[in-house]
């Protein structure tokens, strides 16, 4: 019997070798002069028969539940290399057809209990690989004693360890075919040790959940509802005494502040795993693993339960465009470019110097599609929103003349990426009605938000990057020239339909100096706030879902800090306290009035009254539902105007219902108590750096 395979890391298949053959037990123990095993309860000394091969013939029939081995700690558990294997052939078949949905539960470490033994079972997709071992503080990281099992074409190796449970850390050690040993962790880990520590962690994900009636709901529910989202980052919103809070105990501050400033979701800026804490979570290493700052799976399992429990939907931050080239996780995986384009025309992102995928790989497309699968049925996450969306649609995306790949026909769209997002979002809609997918895209590419039968992307939203960039640009001017960018709010009216938008004031805007909000706003201080009340009710009566980044509702100063918190101090001066009660209020209002929110995707929900008054810089519009009439009167100077009429015909009764100069708010309550109105419309007194809504009932 040669062991010439185990010594030059080229064994496929260990099992043929080791274990229990025709009653004769045979371990592999590199450089171990003596070897010892319990066999029926006894403990006997093996025979060496090569060198590193020790073989044990009992003296009665025995089984694999007969007899336990010593791993290198010491270890005393039943042989890996006595058990069949535990992936199937048709788990094989769909990962190399792209299509195996629950792909999380074949590869990676699963605690499981396998011929009424219990151990871990470990699996990894290595197709170019000499050799994989099983490497971890169970066999003090020796690659030679743990060899895996090649499962054939597939690519995947794997290998039940019995007596190993939760807690274990481990990762994989493969041998390339130039003879190149790399040490990566598990792509399909559930968790990691905390950074700079790289190994995975085998976890489980059991979960007892009490949100049933909240999934239930989901299933029925359309875009044309309410969605006000809170965006954070978890690591820096309020500080719990350590460096990072734990998702379990963030989750009952959170949910009660979202639930009170009437907030429907949160979205979490990236929670998986991740290296660098700078990079936002946006540069993932770990696409099924809560990164170990936040703690385990199942304390991310209780933060979702309870903001269910207090009707806040949980939206996550997802990256799929791209991933970093650390040497520990999935760059050059087997030696190979197995998860990237080997090409750097196509493998390598110019901006950010990070890996990007082969989305025409059957097996990386399913790894990416287990992966969002995973977050909405074992996480019960609400929704995904893809990051980076633009730069996975164009092959050209960043790059000058010569540094990308045509397609055949010359042209620069990445037809694989395309098909990739549309297969995520009907895969996703079919197994989980209910859940929004966002995508964060900043192109004019067609059809984002349509339906994939109908030749679109398949998305149900698509970030309002232009309307974003052109509001900000038109607050930042001083009001006195605004009269003269009037076209900056109004442009958006030409495409506002054209998709299913959010408004979104994200986090984008608030880092690298760039600045806060509140910041970017010219003027005094009451201008500063009076201009950052108008620009968040603007957006509130604009057409479309609604987002913001925390810290905002707060008006702070600086931009936002990763390492730090929010500046939640500020509370205590009258300004910014009136803001976050502006927000809140205003936020209720959007959740009660149908006509900011039930036709926000077409022109039935809204009806533009004036838009033509730039010399006084103010807009009017009407926002409608079914029932209700609401009109809107934005004035963007600090110019104190009486009796501005609204001309709107056929009117009955008009009310303000909402005004953003509201004393409590830290404006100076230029109110409209009562409204004159004529059949041809109604008067107003325009409040300085102002929204003004005013709820209309027509003859």
């Amino acid at each position: 019997m040669s062991t010439v395979a185990l010594q030059t890391f080229r064994e496929h298949n260990p099992h043929h070798t080791l274990g229990l053959h025709n009653q004769t037990i045979r371990l592999w123990r590199p450089e171990a002069t003596t070897v010892h095993l319990e066999v029926h309860g006894q403990i006997v000394e093996a025979r060496q028969v090569e060198p590193g091969l020790f073989e044990y013939v009992p003296s009665q029939q025995t089984s694999k539940h007969d007899y336990r081995i010593y791993h290198n700690n010491g270890l005393l558990a039943h042989d890996p290399y006595s058990f069949l294997p535990v992936v199937g052939s048709m788990d094989c078949y769909f990962f190399n057809v792209g299509c195996h949905y629950e792909l999380y539960k074949v590869l990676g470490a699963h605690v499981r209990i396998v011929d009424n033994i219990p151990g871990v079972h470990f699996a990894v997709w290595a197709p170019n690989a000499q050799q994989v071992s099983l490497v971890g503080d169970f066999n003090q990281w020796d690659g030679r004693t743990l060899p895996m099992r090649s499962m054939g074409s597939s690519g995947i190796w794997e290998l039940f360890v019995p007596g190993l449970m939760a807690g274990t850390k481990y990762k994989f050690e493969l041998w390339t075919k130039s003879g190149e040993r790399k040490i990566k962790s598990d792509p399909f880990a559930f968790s990691a040790e905390i950074r700079p520590k790289e190994a995975s962690v085998v976890e489980t994900t059991d979960f007892t959940w009490t949100d049933a009636e909240w999934m239930s709901r989901r299933k029925t529910q359309t875009v044309d509802r309410p969605v006000n989202i809170y965006e954070m980052h978890l690591g820096s919103w309020k500080q719990f005494g350590g460096e990072f809070p734990n998702a379990r105990e963030i989750a009952q501050p959170l949910a009660s502040y979202c639930k009170d400033m009437g907030f429907t979701h949160v979205e979490l800026l990236p929670v998986l795993e991740h290296p660098l804490d700078e990079s936002w979570g946006y540069q993932v290493t770990g696409f099924f693993g809560l990164s170990s700052r936040f703690g385990t799976p199942s304390d991310f399992q209780a933060f979702v339960d309870h903001l269910h429990s207090q009707n806040i939907g949980v939206l996550l931050d997802w990256v799929p465009g791209h991933f970093p080239k650390d040497d520990f996780s999935l760059n050059r995986f087997d030696g190979t470019a197995l998860y990237e384009h080997d090409d750097p025309r196509k493998g390598l992102h110019p901006h950010w110097q990070t890996a990007i995928f082969n989305y025409g790989r059957k097996e990386v497309s399913n790894f990416l599609l287990a992966s969002a699968l995973f977050w909405l049925e074992v996480m019960h996450i609400d929704g995904l929103r893809v990051d980076a969306v633009a730069s996975m649609l164009y092959l050209d995306y960043g790059r000058k003349a010569g540094e990308w790949i045509p397609n055949a026909d010359g042209s620069h769209y990445n037809v694989e990426a395309i098909e990739f997002l549309k297969h995520l979002n009907s895969i996703v809609h079919q197994k989980f009605p209910g859940v929004l997918m966002i995508a964060e895209e900043s192109t004019s590419y067609t059809g984002v938000s349509h339906p994939v039968e109908a030749g679109g992307l398949g998305f149900d939203l698509k970030w309002n990057m232009g309307w974003m960039n052109d509001t900000l640009k038109y607050f930042s001017k001083d009001p006195f020239y605004r009269k003269h960018h009037q076209n900056d709010l109004t442009f958006s009216l030409l495409y506002v339909f054209s998709e299913r938008f959010v408004s979104v004031l994200s986090h984008d805007e608030v880092v690298h100096m760039k600045g806060s909000l509140l910041s970017k706003m010219p003027g005094p201080d009451w201008q500063k706030f009076a201009n950052l009340r108008l620009l968040y009710s603007y957006m509130m009566t604009h057409p479309g879902k609604k987002l913001l980044f925390m810290g905002g509702e707060m008006g702070q100063w600086t931009e936002w800090d990763c390492k730090g918190q929010l500046d939640w101090a500020l509370l205590q001066f009258p300004l910014h306290a009136g803001m976050q009660r502006m927000v809140r209020e205003l936020n209720h209002f959007y959740l009660e009035r149908r006509a900011l929110w039930r036709y926000d995707f077409d022109w039935q929900g809204y009806e533009g009254i004036d838009f033509s008054d730039a010399e006084k810089s103010v807009i009017t519009y009407l926002r409608k539902s079914e029932s209700e009439f609401l009109a809107v009167v934005h004035n963007f100077t600090p110019e104190y105007r009486e009796n501005y009429f609204v001309r709107l015909g056929n009117v009955r009764a008009v009310k303000e219902v909402f005004n953003t100069d509201d004393v409590s708010y830290g404006g100076s309550g230029k109110r409209n108590e009562n409204v004159s109105f004529t059949h041809d419309g109604f008067s107003v007194h325009l409040a300085p750096l102002a929204t003004m809504i005013f709820e209309v009932h027509f003859a």
